[in-house]
């Protein structure tokens, strides 16, 4: 068995958490990852608050195990949303995209575990200092937003920093990943990319189609110039935002070119215009599988590594 302070923490049997995509990470995905003893994560995205409490309250109708809600802070209903958690008793809120201070001493007042996304070793102490849980240290290897450093980089350097557990997220795929990020001090890891071609997971047929046909260097950061760079597959949508910022368009210009773009890639199956977001792991996901099979494919591949060097 692979024990550790998070599986005690979230009372879950293996240390894998499924990432929180925006549009993509529902009840019924989240519910899957948790009964199959992983963390399911509900991702509030920009969705409207009544759309939220209904994906928890879906979830627990399909799950009697713990699962979380991934709050993005920059989301217009995000104070809204920080109470929907509570007044819905949500196990685990992970948060990204900003700082949850604000609401932190309210969460665990009443007893939600908090788990914030950071990027550096800076913000993981702030975390730790104003309460927090556990971190997950998210590499810019990962999909969506990103930051600057990478996994093999950061994650180390994060556990030294604090005495919280801490996750190890970006790039991970295979118990390789999971092996590695132990090796390197996690305690659990985050995957969003593969959970995107798993059974349950509701993103359209193409998305999942691209995913499974992506190669390793088919994945780049757009937006760097906006101040909120974002990891996606390479296709028309991401040529026009190379362009455009080598022209150094305004921020205005650029941020147009991507509203809607996530929704119509993972509602819509739109492949040219629409915002494939994944991680630089893609080109490793071949196969679509049940979630259960992904968690315990992952478990296995990492428990024989161990077996091997021990």
């Amino acid at each position: 068995m692979i024990k550790s302070r998070i599986c005690d923490l979230l009372n879950i049997k293996h240390p894998i958490l499924q990432g929180g995509m925006a549009w993509i990470s529902d009840a019924q995905l989240a519910a899957a990852v948790s009964n199959a003893g992983g963390l399911g994560i509900i991702a509030a995205g920009n969705a409207p608050v009544d759309l939220v409490r209904a994906e928890i309250r879906k979830a627990k109708q399909l799950t009697d195990k713990p699962f979380g809600v991934n709050l993005m802070l920059l989301s217009p209903y995000a104070e809204e949303i920080a109470q929907l958690l509570i007044e819905e008793d949500v196990e685990v809120v992970v948060t990204g995209a900003g700082n949850p201070g604000k609401y932190l001493k309210e969460w665990k007042s009443k007893g939600i575990k908090v788990i914030p996304v950071v990027a550096s070793s800076a913000l993981a102490v702030r975390m730790e200092r104003s309460g927090a849980d556990a971190v997950i240290a998210e590499g810019m290897e990962s999909g969506g937003h990103v930051g600057k450093i990478t996994t093999m980089s950061l994650l180390p350097q994060v556990v030294d920093s604090v005495n919280i557990p801490v996750i190890g997220a970006g790039g991970i795929a295979d118990g390789r990943g999971l092996a590695a990020a132990f090796l390197l001090g996690a305690e659990a890891v985050q995957i969003g990319t593969r959970f995107l071609v798993a059974n349950e997971c509701q993103v359209h047929d193409n998305y999942k189609a691209r995913i499974i046909k992506a190669r390793d260097t088919d994945t780049v950061i757009t937006g760097r110039s906006t101040g909120h760079p974002v990891r996606i597959i390479k296709n028309k949508l991401a040529k026009e935002y190379i362009r455009l910022e080598k022209e150094k368009a305004s921020v205005e210009e650029i941020e147009e070119l991507g509203k809607g773009s996530l929704y119509n890639a993972a509602i819509l199956g739109e492949m040219d215009r629409g915002s494939i977001m994944a991680g630089q792991c893609a080109g490793m996901i071949k196969k679509k599988q049940s979630s259960k099979e992904i968690i315990e494919e992952i478990y296995s591949e990492a428990l024989e590594l161990f077996k091997k060097f021990r």
